[in-house]
């Protein structure tokens, strides 16, 4: 979608660090949430949800997909503080079968005696299984002084159980690698993992959220210590102002309802929180009978069930019983306003209005005159702002939640520009559309994107499963399908009618107050029956069902069809069924050398987006319309030397999308507005990089390691550097590189899908006769390896949160023979994610950072390698991150790893990358670079075999040859002068005491 989506709102992920891209339907696959709002969450029927009516039944998809993996022990329900221990027999009684109540478009949905629901959405067609257990709690359901408890809670519940003592270690042993994560929002916690479809996955996964639900730990010294990992978090969005206005915003919009509240909570909450009272929250909520399981993927629906039955099925239904939650924020009666003043240099505006919950009539019209406001370059905001140049770029979006929601627009500035002057043009557009009402053709087109990104949601099992159960989190997960159908129905009367209803100044929320003389309130109506909603509902849609491919290297490489076109590109095709008949491209054009490319680095990091924005006979919005038609996601990207070209299209859509593409590549028009945009956005960015810790020191390693000059293509520039040539770039210095230098000689086209066969020559008629009279050669990667280690602080006032980077190039490329072993080690030291030697002992022992660990990175042709450290944490901590990093270093140096930490990672490692093989845009992005290196896929199943065949004194031995701490060179960047405010009497945490 073309939209621009505001992270802010986005929610909280806490067990993993992979921000994955939010549906437009709901803000439910991670990301960072609004600073320190909120987690991914949102909940349905209150907090003690009704049975779905056995009256409700659909016919659709053939057999759904969707991956993740888990694993779950026998409870052993441990009363906190007591030494009760009830034995296996008692925890597992014998249950009842599950009662199947509802079948929709291929998904199952069950119900357990003691109150659990369950869906079941099998597809044979994906190699990987995923587990999703959601707890319908949130922060909604926070009392007084117990805010950013649930997603406190959600970190508590990976320090383990006594059957699971290392859950993180458990996940990563299974295949995890990073596909797992616990997620908190504002109406309930998520934890998912996806694995490697295997009977003993299976079992793992449902066994492990059973365990975990009901017997964790909840210890008083993991707390003490998880507690500053958390507030390492917070820390974190508190050093991004967009976060916190939007934060501020919803504090003011809502005066009673929780929704006001940040999910992560406030500062003294998290850090006083007495373990008992957290205790007593897990026990209250986290029982079968406020949870919803959702399996998917690939798997035996009968032994999914058997599973279920042996370990959820187990477990009591409690006594307790748990009262819907009934605050409701009452009309709002005058505009708000709300000013934060922190250290920066770009500013933001915002403006933010009640709406109703997801279920309600309303809300699929408001998520169209959502799109309609924010979409690219035809967005009625986009237009109003951007266009304008009174802001570089807009963004927003309409929460549908379990309770009436927002809309939410901000405008991010330029440096120097007037946040006044882009609320006053925010308030301006929204609250006049009665003066230009919205069309048919806007409202065709906001219906054709949310359509595609359903569509394509659909065709991806592991995100439709995440997805539905953040619409069970609103009422119930059938409203995901339909929200779908009542989008369709949608008319500009219906999205005019919203308009008017909501977008009013009495509703709004800004950052300035004004009185007004009369009240002209805007009553927000009350959530509706859900059950009523759908209870008839019988599903639309069918999905084609992909084929089951076993991801293996040589399996790959068996099917895998090479060749060469005509023009010179390298051709890689995998035809196989996918789930939608969803066909994957990747090309890659390569153009230019080393002398060529001399002053044109910037016109070249420029060129891919400016491709896209317009052609000979189809405008930047056309382009868009016509790809929403199709049902296509493309993008395009590169650097200068090389353009990259994406699309991801159903198969009977591929020749006009392929036309399409083209159209990019052969007759882009450079329009100069565009470029405008594009500049001011690209500038707006660097300004703000000036006074953050992580891009500062992110750009500081990258132009110690790689050190040019700076003629040099592969010139590192300073912001200020940078800020000068975006403008000094003009669009002749554009287009001149693209017509001298950029053609079809040299490059990789990698097509995964069905009907594969004709669309290399496909591409060929489009690329043919298209060639540079200037000659490709290869730009090396270089990196020298005789640059001295050295310390560097960076100042950052005003920011909560510090940042720890550190690396060394090393003389390797993942070609060489020590690259297996190194990896590996390094795997071990640093890469596993929550579960190697440094994510355990920077969080999990010493609580010092959200986030901690390393990497190692080789290329294919450059022995041009370089490990890298990173962590985050609170500045007054960053002497005892550094401190522990190193210890851990040289421990791993001197000492190694042991047999049992060497057989498990190596065992999780391998696991890790027959998960990874499993995405077909990963898959493609891998064998563009094969191709570009000149080695079939038999390469990788030979690294596995050499992987496999490792000993530890070849791990061992490999990593003290390669990591030097000497050479390192350490980066810090953060508020390290602020002087620490001691605290009173009265801000002490108290000493909470164990019952006995």
């Amino acid at each position: 979608m073309n939209r621009s989506k505001m992270l802010p709102l986005a929610p909280f992920e806490c067990a993993s660090h992979d921000i994955a891209n939010s549906s437009p339907l709901s803000p439910v696959l991670g990301g960072e949430g609004r600073g320190v709002r909120g987690l991914e969450s949102s909940t349905g029927l209150a907090l003690s949800p009704q049975p779905l009516s056995p009256e409700y039944s659909g016919e659709g998809l053939h057999k759904p997909l969707a991956r993740i993996k888990r694993n779950v022990p026998l409870p052993y329900l441990i009363l906190f503080g007591l030494v009760a221990w009830l034995t296996p027999s008692a925890c597992f009684a014998e249950a009842a079968q599950p009662k199947k109540i509802v079948t929709i478009e291929g998904i199952t949905e069950y119900h357990l005696d003691n109150g659990l629901r369950v869906l079941l959405f099998p597809d044979p067609s994906v190699s990987t299984v995923t587990v999703n257990l959601t707890v319908l709690v949130g922060s909604r359901h926070e009392g007084y002084g117990e805010t950013g408890m649930a997603h406190l809670l959600e970190h508590m519940v990976f320090k383990g159980t006594p059957m699971h003592p290392d859950v993180p270690k458990a996940l990563r042993d299974h295949g995890a690698g990073q596909n797992f994560n616990g997620t908190t929002w504002v109406d309930r916690t998520n934890y998912f993992e996806s694995m490697p479809a295997t009977d003993e996955n299976l079992e793992f996964g449902i066994k492990l959220e059973a365990d975990r639900m009901v017997n964790s730990f909840i210890k008083r010294e993991d707390l003490a210590k998880e507690m500053t990992v958390v507030r390492s978090e917070f820390e974190a969005g508190e050093n991004n102002p967009g976060h916190i206005i939007s934060q501020r915003m919803m504090a003011i919009a809502y005066e009673w309802h929780n929704y006001g509240k940040s999910t992560i909570g406030n500062r003294s909450d998290i850090e006083r929180v007495p373990v008992d009272n957290l205790h007593a929250f897990y026990k209250k909520y986290y029982q079968p009978d406020n949870a919803i399981l959702v399996v998917a993927g690939k798997f035996e629906e009968a032994k999914a069930l058997g599973f279920i039955t042996k370990y959820f099925g187990a477990l009591k239904k409690p006594d307790r019983r748990l009262d819907n939650t009934y605050t409701e924020e009452p009309a709002q009666d005058g505009e708000r306003n709300v000013v934060l003043r922190r250290v920066g240099t770009v500013g933001i505006a915002g403006v933010i209005y009640h709406i109703p919950a997801a279920a309600h009539e309303d809300f699929p019209a408001i998520e169209v005159l959502s799109n309609i406001l924010l979409d690219e370059p035809n967005g009625r905001l986009y237009k109003a702002l951007v266009s304008t140049k009174k802001a570089a770029r807009v963004s927003g979006n309409a929460f549908g939640w379990h309770d009436p929601g927002v809309l939410e627009t901000s405008a991010q500035l330029e440096s120097g520009q007037s946040p006044e002057g882009a609320r006053d043009a925010l308030v301006e557009t929204l609250e006049n559309l009665s003066n230009q009402p919205v069309t048919q053709e806007e409202v065709d087109r906001a219906k054709r994107q949310i359509a595609k990104d359903i569509t394509l949601t659909l065709t991806k099992t592991k995100n439709l499963a995440i997805e539905l159960s953040d619409w069970a989190a609103k009422g119930d997960w059938r409203l995901f399908f339909l929200f779908r159908d009542q989008v369709a129905k949608v008319t500009p009367a219906d999205v005019n009618q919203v308009a008017a209803k909501y977008l009013k100044q009495p509703n709004r929320t800004t950052g300035l107050y004004i009185p007004t003389k009369e009240v002209t309130r805007a009553e927000i109506p009350s959530t509706p029956s859900v059950e009523e909603l759908v209870k008839n509902y019988k599903g639309s849609q069918n999905v084609a069902a992909g084929e089951a491919f076993d991801p293996t290297p040589e399996n790959i490489e068996k099917h895998l069809r090479r060749s060469e076109l005509p023009s010179g590109l390298k051709v890689a095709v995998l035809p196989k069924k996918t789930r939608g008949e969803i066909v994957t491209i990747e090309l890659v054009l390569r153009y230019g050398n080393e002398e060529s490319l001399k002053g044109y680095t910037t016109a070249g990091s420029l060129l891919p987006s400016l491709m896209g924005r317009g052609t000979k006979t189809h405008t930047r919005q056309q382009l868009n319309d016509e790809f929403d038609k199709l049902n296509a996601r493309h993008s395009i990207d590169g650097s200068p030397g090389s353009i990259g070209i994406s699309l991801e299209v159903k198969k009977s859509n591929l020749p006009p999308a392929l036309k399409l593409i083209g159209e990019i590549l052969r007759e882009p028009t450079f329009p100069a507005e565009e470029l405008d945009v594009i500049k001011r956005q690209r500038r707006e960015m660097l300004e703000r990089a000036k006074t953050e810790p992580r891009m500062l020191a992110g750009q500081e390693i990258q132009r110690k390691l790689r050190p040019h000059d700076p003629t040099d293509v592969r010139y590192v520039p300073t912001i200020e550097e940078g800020i000068k040539r975006i403008d000094d770039i003009t669009l002749e210095k554009i287009r001149k590189l693209y017509t001298e230098q950029v053609g079809a000689q040299g490059g990789e086209l990698v097509v995964i899908g069905d009907d594969s066969e004709t669309t290399p020559m496909e591409v060929q008629n489009l690329l043919k006769d298209w060639k540079s009279s200037v000659p490709y050669r290869r730009i090396p990667d270089v990196a020298k390896t005789d640059i001295a280690g050295e310390r560097i602080v960076i100042d950052t006032p005003d920011k909560a949160n510090a940042v720890f980077v550190a690396g060394h190039n090393l003389p390797l490329s993942d070609a060489d023979a020590d690259y297996p072993a190194l990896k590996l080690g390094n795997y071990i030291f640093g890469e596993a994610p929550l579960a190697s030697r440094v994510s355990n002992r920077v969080r999990g022992k010493e609580g010092l950072s959200y986030g901690a660990g390393a990497m190692l990175m080789a290329p294919p042709l450059d022995k041009a390698g370089r490990v890298m450290l990173f962590a985050i944490c609170n500045p007054k901590n960053i002497d005892k991150v550094d401190k522990t990093i190193a210890e851990e270093m040289e421990l791993m140096i001197k000492t190694g790893a042991d047999e049992t930490e060497f057989s498990e990672a190596k065992k999780a490692y391998l696991q890790s990358l027959k998960a990874g093989r499993a995405n077909d845009f990963a898959l493609a992005g891998q064998l563009v670079q094969d191709m570009e290196a000149n080695r079939t896929y038999a390469f990788h199943g030979e690294q596995e075999k050499k992987i496999a065949n490792l000993t530890l004194d070849d791990v061992n031995s490999t990593f003290r040859k390669y990591i030097d701490p000497k050479r390192l060179i350490i980066i810090r960047a953060g508020d390290f002068n602020k002087k620490e405010k001691k605290p009173d009497e009265k801000d002490k945490k108290p000493e909470a005491k164990d019952k006995k």
